[in-house]
């Protein structure tokens, strides 16, 4: 038989083996699920370039490289904001694989040495193999929506007829913060421009727009004009 001082020793023992295998597992698991989680796009897109940004969002979240992949696709942002041409040029059904390639290497250099790991320029080449170079712009933009979620950030989209200078629209994202509207969120402002409102604003925040332009309100007069004749 064991004495009683024996018996204490092999109690603790066991109890140290107890939690030793224990305590992995369950760490194991947590680990596991918040993985899952943490991968995750914070909201649902959709459109074929939303589906394209949310699983480009998964595979940089599983890498560690979110950061720069946000950086390196705001790069390429700025880069269709400067040349208007480039779109159409993505778009053409006529570019060749050297063509693609040649794109390829264009994009990266505008991004430099921001996309650690090259999330992006693989990402690039899964377009490029699949024929969809041309959703890229769509693709930075619904990123760029993910990564302010994931920050609780809500996007304030303001279009207008002609380009705003800033102290209007800190004047607007003012006027909007304080309203229902923010849900008490940060705002990301988003600047846009389309001649065909004419004039006035469309103001789109979250789900809700809110349609102050000037053809909005012609195509209401004539609704009304054609509704009483």
């Amino acid at each position: 038989m064991l004495s009683r001082q024996g018996r204490c020793t092999v109690t603790r023992t066991a109890a140290r083996k107890n939690t030793q295998q224990t305590l992995p597992a369950n760490l194991r698991s947590y680990a596991q699920a918040a993985a899952v989680q943490d991968t995750r796009p914070p909201v649902a897109l959709f459109g074929l370039d939303g589906t394209y940004a949310s699983a480009l969002y998964t595979a940089a979240a599983k890498t560690s490289s979110l950061d720069s992949t946000s950086k390196s696709l705001a790069a390429l942002a700025e880069v269709f904001k400067k040349d208007t041409k480039l779109p159409a040029i993505l778009n053409a059904p006529t570019l060749s694989s050297s063509d693609k390639s040649q794109i390829i290497q264009e994009l990266q250099r505008h991004m430099g040495s921001l996309d650690k790991g090259e999330t992006v320029k693989n990402f690039l080449r899964t377009l490029s193999d699949n024929n969809r170079l041309g959703i890229l712009q769509g693709v930075c933009e619904k990123f760029g929506t993910l990564m302010g979620a994931a920050r609780g950030e809500i996007e304030l989209t303001i279009t207008s007829a002609a380009k705003l200078d800033s102290k209007t629209l800190q004047r607007l994202e003012q006027a909007v913060s304080k309203s229902e509207y923010s849900q008490g969120k940060k705002l990301k402002v988003i600047s846009k421009v389309n001649p065909d409102i004419m004039g006035g604003l469309v103001v789109e925040i979250g789900d809700r727009t809110i349609d102050l332009s000037v053809s909005s309100k012609i195509a209401k007069m004539n609704k009304l004009l054609t509704d009483t004749l």
